[in-house]
């Protein structure tokens, strides 16, 4: 059913009179933002060529889905969904099945958001928190040559930095197909002699699924600003709470049956609900050539996961279905200090330093059997504590007036509890890592530039895992030859051909409540990106990955990583009718991927087209919206593992288990600017 609509108006349409009524009171004229992105030039600042950054209006034409898509602005990701818009996105990178981010790092102004021994898989990324309209800039650094850049980076890392204020006050109700239902709004005013946003979203969707999703998104933001270049401090509360029932991928033997159409369910009762509170505090300082800076915050998490992906295989009776439950708090805090324009050895030199410290107080990590969301067991309830420490340096040299170098070493300890709930002693566990890292950077002239990138990075693996034996700290090794062409203002582009190499990818599995070594593994791959204004009216942009994932040390004809996506392909056009209109068109494409060891099974390959159609009219603002235009029918994700229905055997059929992406939908929005 899909919820009441002129109820969700109303509600609507009363925050938007409250946002006029704030507007009339203290009212505050606010300068225009300076607008930068990928056609700004990156030469004489990049380290490598795998790093750049979107700004706010290249977001907001991006057509990435939810909070998530904010990080396929980053060439050669892939964000995709398999069990409800309220879970964690999947990812894909660079050879990677990332899964929710156990090798790619995503931080939000300096707080991190990859959560470690998470309830569900190590390293959690959950961007819902996020109001996208918040959001200034994505800033993304692929491959882990970086040293201000610790756990989850072997793949890479994101920083999204967020807004101090909003260019004019907006009020915006959005609708679509499926019960998509969508406000949200952005109020700045003058407060204690700095700058205050407030921030809303309210959000509905039932999806298109043949159980309705229910999902019920609510997202708070408040932010604090004051100081100018020299001096500046911000305060950022963030609340978000949801709940959502998952339809889960789906056994292809019963589609093909004609028994579940592509949108259906096997088991009704699976989903979630995630609550997450944040406080964060961020502080810099200049004086002469020395930059102070430092930021702080404080988390409380609550998630509980139900899943079923095997369904009667294990239990013929109760079914399999299973609850991951985790609630924490996390605090940190991360002190540096920039030294610019030291002298060594006759050169100019500019030094980084940073002292990192992360505490995660986690209440409790569960994992029960259940049926119909009740619980029957418990396989696992632990209370754990898991503390991380960093000291990083990091060198940038100017050796001639073309030839830079950026050398930096990295400190990281991670150490761990955990305290069985009602049963064992505690364990404890922990280990530390160095992680050298390495950039050479030549300037040919004002087109080219050139760069040769080496560095180390590691993910930790889950506390549970660690206290039972598992190496905690798992290494990776990577290097990098790149190449950027620019011609400013016109054209942006770059060329990585990259290897990586990780030691052991020894992972804990929340599903069953065990350790799993995969073994060591190596990757390689080359990207291509390119930013590109045609003329003033359109601007196009691509990025193209390939890669090769193989285990290292399996045995003959067991050497593919299950899950990765070896290519992907992004196309992007936006075309301007002056000031007041705007198309965009994209397109991704994202290749088959094996889902065995053996090579023996691959996924379906993934084709989607999405168009928007924006205009402005005075203070108001419109988009029509339509979504995968071709109403493809492929696969957002796909497993191959055994599974079992009611009267099927006991041992299962192994079957590609899939997730299609969602149909053509048109979504309109309507904003007020005041």
């Amino acid at each position: 059913m899909y919820p009441a609509p002129k109820r969700f108006l109303a509600y609507s349409f009363l925050l938007s009179f409250s946002a006029v009524w704030l507007r009339a009171h203290d009212a505050v004229y606010l300068p225009a933002f300076e607008v930068a992105g990928r056609e700004s030039s990156l030469h004489g600042e990049a380290s490598s060529a795998s790093q750049g950054f979107v700004g706010a209006d290249e977001l907001q034409l991006s057509l990435g889905e939810g909070s998530g898509g904010l990080l396929e602005a980053v060439p050669g990701m892939v964000a995709t969904q398999h069990s409800g818009s309220g879970k964690g996105n999947q990812y894909f990178l660079r050879g990677f099945n990332l899964d929710h981010g156990t090798d790619f790092a995503v931080s939000v102004d300096g707080m991190p958001v990859n959560i470690a021994s998470h309830g569900h898989g190590q390293g959690y990324a959950d961007l819902n928190f996020l109001i996208p309209e918040m959001v200034s800039m994505v800033s993304y650094l692929k491959g882990p040559y970086y040293s201000m850049v610790g756990d989850f980076s072997s793949a890479g890392s994101a920083s999204l930095q967020l807004r101090d204020l909003v260019e004019r006050d907006f009020a915006e109700v959005g609708i679509g197909e499926y019960g998509q239902q969508r406000f949200v709004s952005g109020v700045s005013r003058e407060l204690a002699g700095g700058d205050s946003l407030f921030g809303l979203e309210l959000e509905n969707n039932d999806g298109p699924w043949d159980l309705d999703e229910n999902l019920r998104k609510r997202n708070g933001f408040f932010r604090y600003s004051k100081g100018n270049y020299d001096q500046k401090f911000s305060l950022t509360f963030m609340g978000y709470d949801s709940s959502w029932t998952a339809t889960d991928q789906i056994p292809e033997r019963e589609v093909e049956s004609g028994r579940l159409s592509d949108f259906g369910f096997v088991d009704p009762t699976v989903g979630g609900r995630t609550s997450r509170y944040s406080l964060s505090a961020n502080w810099k300082r200049d004086r002469g050539h020395v930059r102070t800076f430092a930021t702080a915050y404080g988390i409380h998490y609550d998630m509980n996961l139900w899943s079923n992906f095997t369904y009667f295989l294990d239990d013929e009776e109760d079914g399999d279905q299973f609850e991951q439950a985790d609630r924490r708090q996390t605090y940190g805090l991360s002190l540096g200090k920039v030294f610019y324009y030291q002298e060594l050895w006759g050169k100019q030199v500019n030094h980084t330093v940073i002292l990192q410290g992360r505490w995660d107080e986690i209440d409790k990590l569960g994992l029960y059997k259940t049926r119909e969301r009740s619980r029957l067991e418990a396989v696992r309830e632990d209370a754990a504590s898991v503390v991380s420490t960093a000291l990083a340096y990091e060198a940038t040299l100017d050796w001639t007036a073309r030839l830079r170098s950026q050398v930096g070493m990295r400190w990281d300890r991670v150490d761990g509890e955990v305290q069985a709930i009602g049963g064992l002693a505690s364990r404890k566990a922990g280990d530390d890592i160095v992680s050298p890292k390495a950039n050479l950077i030549f300037t040919q002239n004002d087109a080219f530039e050139w760069y040769a990138s080496f560095g180390e990075a590691f993910h930790s693996n889950d506390v549970r895992g660690m206290v039972d034996g598992a190496d905690p700290l798992a290494g990776s090794q990577g290097s990098e030859l790149g190449l950027r062409y620019q011609i400013p203002g016109k054209l942006n582009a770059s060329l990585a051909v990259w290897d990586l190499d990780l030691d052991s990818e020894l992972l804990y599995v929340g599903d069953a409540g065990t350790n799993e070594i995969s073994g060591a593994s190596e990757r390689n791959g080359v990207d291509v990106a390119v930013y590109a204004a045609l003329s003033g009216n359109l601007s196009m942009d691509l990025d193209y990955t390939w890669s090769d994932a193989r285990y290292r040390d399996a045995a003959a004809g067991e050497a593919f990583i299950p899950g990765v996506v070896e290519e992907k392909l992004g196309l992007g056009a936006v075309y301007r009718f002056g000031e007041d209109y705007d198309v965009s068109l994209r397109y991704r494409y994202f290749g088959g991927r094996p889902l065995d060891e053996a090579g023996s099974v691959f996924s379906e390959s993934s084709e989607t087209v999405s168009l928007q159609v924006a205009g402005r009219l005075s203070d108001w603002e419109w988009t029509a919206q339509l979504s995968n235009l071709f109403d493809s029918r492929d696969p957002d994700i796909s497993y191959y593992y055994e599974s079992r229905l009611p009267g099927e055997p006991s041992g299962g059929v192994a079957d590609i288990h899939s997730h299609v992406m969602k149909p053509r939908r048109l979504q309109l929005t309507l904003r007020r600017l005041f």
